[in-house]
Formats: C-alpha cells, structure tokens, sequence
C-alpha cells in the first residue's frame, strides 16, 4: 500500500510540473508541526542538508562549507521561516481612533524577503498596505511586522498577499483593507525560463477598498514618487 501511494503521489507530483499550485490561504502546516522544539528542528535539518552535499559530492571536512549544514539549519528555524511559528506572530496593537481620521492609510513600500515553496528559492520585493479606520488605528511599525512574519515562510504570493489582508481586518475589526505585493521570483529570474526582468504583482482588496473609486485612490498613491534620500 505505501508503494502504490508514494507512486500516486510521484504521479501527480509530475503532472503539477513546473505549474504555479496553490491549495488555500492558509500555510499547509500538519497538527504535530510544533510537537518538538525549535532545538531538535535545527538538528534534524542540519543531519538532512549534511545528506544533501554529501549526496552532490561536496567535501564536509573543507574549512568554507563543514559548517553549512548547521547555518543553514539556523536560517531555516530562527529566521527565512521564523513565520512558520505562531509564537512569533506580532502582536498588532491597535488604539482608538480619536482624531477621527476618516481617509486611508497606506503605508508604502514594505520590503518582502519570502521563499517561494516549490523550489525554497528566494522571492523579493514590496509590498503596499492601506486601511480606512472604523475606529480602530494600529501601530506603523506593525504593518511592516505583520507583513515580514506572513513572508518569513515557505510562500506563494497569492497567499501572502491575502495572509496580510485576513491579519490586518482581524486587528483593526473592518474589512476595508488592501494589500498590493510586487515581487521578483528567483524561481523564474534564475532557472527555469530565467526571465531576469519579469515580476509578479498580486493584490486582494476588502471592504470599501473593492468600490472603482476607493480602489482607483489606494493605486493611485502608489504612483506617487516619495523618494526621500535627498530630504
């Protein structure tokens, strides 16, 4: 029975190919994905990428790469998919709303260091965020947090994109949020079809933000130049 269901698997794994799959908004995690500790994670992975050179022929007793399996490791747990663990989720606080800003808030340009899933190659660009307050303002700092933890995790851009917006509405109670994100795949920019120029831009609008006029505005301050290096 496993051999006939690893092959099923394999099968469709082949049919997928080199086609951009996504299954839902939420990070494909199983419930026992935090049965053990970040410690014994980093030494699990460390063991499975020492297997990995040593199965591509590299040498593991040469000063510049013995100590790869455990760096890379680290990177894994602690930082490129630190987002994977919801004890690191920011905490998005939030205040009451009393000089009645009443327009959107768009906070521009959020740097995105992601990884994309199906080849864990790096995905990098900005991303654009704006809400219209119902009486609730959150914190600057914590729209680029909210961002960064969602990006910091084995990703599509589809699902970032609405993992940001879903995280904002349930902060500030409102649906009037929206997330553009455009970014550059080095699973297409360096293998693959090696489009160094192409770019992915993705967007999900809630609430107010899906009216033509509130949706033309929110873009619209995207154009704005606000290049400040020589303020």
């Amino acid at each position: 029975m496993f051999e006939v269901n690893r092959k099923m698997n394999d099968d469709r794994v082949e049919e997928i190919g080199e086609n951009h799959v996504g299954t839902s908004a939420k990070t494909p995690l199983r419930e026992d994905a935090f049965a053990i500790s970040s410690e014994e994670k980093i030494e699990r992975i460390q063991e499975s990428v020492k297997d990995i050179l040593q199965t591509l022929g590299m040498d593991l007793t040469d000063d510049s790469i013995q100590g790869t399996p455990k760096r890379v490791a680290k990177a894994f747990v602690n930082e490129l998919f630190m987002g994977l663990d919801p004890k690191n989720k920011p905490k998005a606080s939030t205040f009451e709303n009393n000089y009645n800003y009443g327009e959107m808030l768009v906070e521009k340009n959020i740097v995105v260091y992601s990884t994309c899933e199906h080849h864990l190659l790096p995905i990098i660009g900005r991303a654009h965020v704006a809400y219209i307050s119902d009486g609730k303002v959150i914190g600057l700092s914590k729209m680029n947090r909210i961002v960064e933890y969602f990006a910091k995790r084995p990703q599509v851009q589809e699902r970032l994109t609405m993992q940001v917006v879903q995280a904002m509405q349930e902060a500030l109670g409102t649906d009037d949020v929206a997330c553009v994100i455009d970014a550059k795949h080095l699973c297409v920019n360096s293998r693959g079809i090696k489009d160094i120029e192409s770019s992915t831009i993705t967007a999900e609008f809630g609430g107010k933000f899906k009216n033509k006029e509130t949706k033309e505005e929110f873009l619209q301050y995207l154009q704005m130049n606000t290049d400040f290096k020589n303020v």
